[in-house]
C-alpha cells in the first residue's frame, strides 16, 4: 500500500482502538511494527491477521499478489523481534516463518475462511509466506492502549463484543453443511481469550478492589458466579465446534453473546465506578 495510504489507516486505527471505516471496516487487522533489514529504521504497516489460538496471530505476506514479498516481510526475516498493536493490546512479538505443510495447512485455513487469498497466490510464482507472530510473554498485566483502568475496561469488553460479531457473521457467510477449520480455531481463540480475561479478574481486580472497597463484596460474588457461567458457555461452545456443525456453534454463540453482552454490562456498572474513583 502507498505510504500516505497506510499512514491514514495507521491513524484512524490508533485513534479508534482498531476500528476501521471504508473497505476494511470489520475487518481483522494489526498494525506491525518491523526493524528495516538495511537500514535499522522502524516501519509500522497494517496488516490483516488470523486468530491462532494461544500466543500466536498469523499474519500473510500476499502483498496483494506482487511478484515480490512485502518489505515487512524482508525486515522480520532480518530482525524477527516485532511490535505488534492490536488497537487495545500492544506486545513485543517473535516473528517465525511457516514452512512445509505447517505453512500449507495455515495457508489452507486461511483460503477456506476467505478466497481472496488464494486469488493473490494465483497472481505471483512465489510462494506467499506465511508468518506466526508468537506474543513474548512478560510479567504484570498486558498491555492496554487506554488513558485510565476504567476505559481499559471498555476497551477490552469492546474486543470481546467485536469478536462475536466477527463470529456471528463468519457463520452467517459458511456453505450451511460444516464448520470451517480457520473458524473453529476463531471459536476456540475466543474461548481461551475469555477464560484468561476472568480468570485474571478473579485472582489480581477483584481482590484489589475488595480490599479497597468492602461494599464490593456481593457484586464480586455475582461476578465470579457469571464468570463460571460464562466458562459453561464457552464449553458448550468448545463441545460444538468439536462436532464441526455450523448450526450447533451458532446456536451457542448466539447464546454465549446473550449472557456475555448481560455480564458485560452489569460489571461495567459495577467497577467503572471504583476503578474511576481509584484515578480521580
Amino acid at each position: 500500500m502507498p505510504h500516505d495510504f497506510n499512514q491514514r489507516i495507521i491513524e484512524e486505527f490508533r485513534a479508534h482502538h482498531g476500528r476501521l471505516s471504508g473497505p476494511f471496516e470489520g475487518a481483522r487487522m494489526l498494525l506491525l511494527t518491523t526493524t528495516g533489514a538495511r537500514t535499522g529504521t522502524r516501519h509500522t504497516t497494517p496488516v490483516g491477521y488470523l486468530p491462532d489460538g494461544g500466543d500466536r496471530v498469523l499474519v500473510i505476506a500476499s502483498a496483494g499478489g506482487s511478484p515480490r514479498h512485502p518489505d515487512w516481510y524482508h525486515n522480520l526475516l532480518a530482525h524477527p523481534r516485532v511490535t505488534v498493536e492490536s488497537g487495545v493490546f500492544a506486545y513485543e512479538a517473535e516473528a517465525v516463518v511457516l514452512r512445509g505443510g505447517e505453512r500449507d495447512a495455515a495457508f489452507a485455513r486461511a483460503v477456506e475462511a476467505d478466497p481472496g487469498w488464494a486469488e493473490y497466490q494465483q497472481k505471483t510464482d512465489r510462494v506467499i509466506p506465511v508468518v506466526a507472530l508468537h506474543e513474548i510473554a512478560k510479567a504484570g498485566p498486558p498491555e492496554v492502549s487506554a488513558d485510565s483502568p476504567g476505559e481499559a475496561i471498555r476497551l477490552i469488553h469492546d474486543v470481546f463484543r467485536r469478536e462475536l460479531a466477527l463470529v456471528r457473521a463468519e457463520l452467517d457467510r459458511g456453505n450451511g453443511s460444516t464448520l470451517g477449520a480457520q473458524l473453529r480455531v476463531i471459536c476456540l481463540t475466543l474461548c481461551q481469550g475469555l477464560h484468561n480475561h476472568h480468570q485474571g479478574e478473579d485472582a489480581a481486580l477483584f481482590p484489589q478492589l475488595a480490599d479497597r472497597h468492602p461494599g464490593f463484596a456481593s457484586a464480586r460474588e455475582r461476578l465470579v458466579r457469571e464468570h463460571e457461567r460464562i466458562a459453561e458457555l464457552t464449553g458448550e461452545l468448545r463441545r460444538a465446534v468439536s462436532t464441526r456443525d455450523p448450526a450447533a456453534a451458532r446456536a451457542e454463540v448466539l447464546r454465549l453473546t446473550e449472557e456475555l453482552e448481560a455480564h458485560l454490562a452489569y460489571e461495567e456498572e459495577q467497577l467503572l465506578p471504583l476503578l474511576e474513583a481509584a484515578v480521580a
